[in-house]
């Protein structure tokens, strides 16, 4: 079956966008897409800063009725309409097309997590000297006050000299991390000049993101089945490894014991609420694009249970290997959990490096943490170009859907986002960063998680969307999605959006740089461009379209027929039906049960 699959998209035309070959090139993909940086990097790093194992309590329950019931959604968009996240708004609610040029401004900030990338790539270079740089002070960037790793193990365990001795002096991790790998500039005025090593790095993940993706989902998904399930063996070498370690208990205990004082904090809610938009890749159209290859009796439903319980627990798992070396650490350096490391993106740069340089074999645990690291942000990275790429072309189907002008096309947006890119590697870079994933990203997850499902569950039709799930997968979801697609999601997302605002405080580098006023102002505009885009969108459909405001909202928010109702007519009187969609044009193939041949119409 997949060989005659394959015959048939060889065979197809320029506008065939293509389908996945097989199942398992969806699941790999969508899973690899999933379980990334927001498992191991973020998820470990936000249980450290909102006290342990109180932040799976939020998490957990946000994953019920949040996102598992939003992913389901967003797989159906794709599938049902075979769009990417942008024209598949024409065929829902042609109102709330503006969610989709929402999406596509935040894919050009989403971009730019491919700096992480990059600094795993530096570690990983590094990691194969035979002294690691971040274990000793004996290096040109080091200061007076840098302090070695063999001086660490060898301190006191009396707690209060620790905490003196660590007061008074960095260590050489932090060290290597500021000024080595960043060398942090005094802030976002001083952008500096461009690191060229890490400029190297940049060129070489927009590289393997060109060649991953350049022949669409072809090559993508040929990519996946080594990218997808890689870092899972690198897993579980690091958690074996981690859970032998002396002091590795203390800080489990640390990561399953909650803090239940922290749960009347709702930042800590706020912050659960976007690490599962962030893990989940929700509200940003990666899903519904990913889901658009799929046949349309494709089963997403039992898809959905399966991918979100895969990304839960790789994030619970990755908490064990993070925390199993806190404890690590907190035991050498004598002191409490919570005051091994410092939160911030930096926290995989600083405490896993710096633990791996204590253990036997140094060289061999940091090449498989940072390896493990750079194939879990390719996979995200790559899939969110490729959603790009789709949903462009499915814009502009005549223009992008010619033989060679995909790989032309593919080549134009990765270099122009290497030269952009560059911004992020100088002296400066990381104070961009941040600011990036201050603004463009916290909070904006809210406003279209509610708009999406209020465009879904009231303008096109909460039991519509029932209807189809049950067309395509044959079972028929419980009210349970219902009642959160009209009413727990979008109140959630409602309060959610409201507290952020309330609680809102300018962005601050470990509490001692504050950014100046126009860099705050560029914040909120990165903010502002992907959230105006929704009424702007709006307001100018409603000034085009003819007719009285109900009849326009009648004809904006409602789709022309239900096509599944008339499915299920044509099947009743004897004729299959597959659509197939491809920009605006549309495949039908009939087959007739009254007789043995089968027609394609081109409509």
């Amino acid at each position: 079956m997949n060989k005659e699959r394959r015959k048939r998209e060889n065979q197809s035309g320029d506008g065939d966008r293509g389908r996945w070959a097989s199942k398992t090139e969806y699941i790999l993909v969508a899973a690899g897409n999933v379980v990334g940086l927001g498992n191991v990097w973020r998820f470990p790093y936000l249980c450290y800063k909102n006290g342990g194992g109180a932040f799976l309590v939020p998490y957990g329950l946000l994953a019920v009725v949040v996102g598992i019931p939003l992913f389901l959604l967003e797989s159906l968009v794709g599938q049902y309409t075979q769009e990417g996240f942008i024209t598949c708004w024409r065929k829902l609610c042609p109102l709330a097309q503006g969610i989709g040029y929402g999406h596509f401004v935040l894919k050009f900030y989403d971009f730019s997590y491919i700096i992480i990338q990059v600094w795993a790539l530096f570690y990983l270079v590094f990691s194969f000297r035979s002294q690691l740089p971040w274990a000793t002070c004996d290096n040109t960037w080091n200061t007076a006050n840098c302090m070695g790793l063999q001086i660490l193990d060898s301190t006191s365990p009396n707690v209060t000299a620790n905490q003196t001795m660590l007061t008074n002096t960095t260590s050489a991790a932090i060290e290597f991390w500021e000024r080595r790998v960043l060398a942090m500039s005094g802030g976002i005025e001083e952008l500096g000049s461009v690191r060229w090593e890490l400029a190297l790095c940049l060129l070489a993940c927009w590289l393997f993101t060109y060649f991953s993706i350049w022949k669409s989902v072809r090559s993508s998904a040929k990519v996946a089945y080594f990218t997808a399930t890689f870092p899972y063996v690198m897993l579980l070498i690091l958690l074996i490894r981690g859970l032998t370690l002396p002091g590795a208990w203390e800080g489990i205990y640390y990561y399953l014991y909650p803090d239940l004082n922290s749960l009347a904090n709702l930042e800590v809610w706020i912050e659960a609420g976007s690490q599962i938009c962030f893990s989940y890749s929700l509200t940003a159209g990666t899903v519904n694009v990913l889901s658009s290859y799929n046949d349309y009796k494709n089963n997403c439903y039992k898809d959905c249970f399966w991918l979100c319980l895969l990304n839960s627990g790789t994030s619970f798992v990755a908490g064990f290997v993070v925390f199993s070396v806190l404890g690590f650490m907190a035991q050498k350096q004598g002191v409490t959990v919570d005051a091994v490391a410092e939160s911030g993106p930096g926290l995989a740069f600083i405490a896993y490096p710096q633990a791996t340089a204590l253990m036997p074999l140094p060289q061999f645990w940091t090449v498989c943490f940072f390896l493990m690291m750079i194939f879990l942000s390719v996979d995200t990275h790559f899939v969110t170009v490729e959603c790009f790429i789709t949903s462009v072309s499915d814009l502009f189907p005549k223009l992008f859907r010619k033989p060679g002008r995909q790989e032309i096309f593919v080549l134009v947006v990765c270099s122009s986002f290497f030269f952009i890119h560059l911004t992020l590697v100088t002296e400066g870079g990381v104070y961009i960063f941040q600011l990036i994933d201050y603004y463009a990203y916290t909070g904006v997850f809210y406003y279209f998680m509610a708009l999406e499902c209020l465009a879904l569950a009231w303008g096109f039709g909460a039991d519509r969307v029932i209807n189809i799930i049950e067309d395509m997968t044959g079972h028929r979801p419980s009210v349970f999605f219902k009642l959160c697609w009209r009413y727990i999601i979008p109140l959630l997302s409602l309060i959610s959006f409201i507290m952020y605002l309330v609680d809102y405080t300018h962005l601050r580098i470990k509490d001692r740089y504050v950014y100046p006023d126009w860099a705050y102002a560029l914040g909120w505009t990165m903010a502002l461009s992907s959230v105006l885009m929704v009424p702007l969108w709006a307001a100018g459909q409603m000034c085009l379209t003819a007719g009285t405001i109900r009849q326009r909202l009648s004809v904006l928010c409602h789709p022309v027929e239900d096509p599944v109702s008339q499915r299920k007519k044509m099947e009743e009187d004897g004729i299959h039906v597959e659509l197939r969609t491809s920009g605006e044009t549309i495949y039908c193939h009939l087959e007739m049960s009254h007789n043995l041949d089968t027609s394609s119409v081109l409509i």
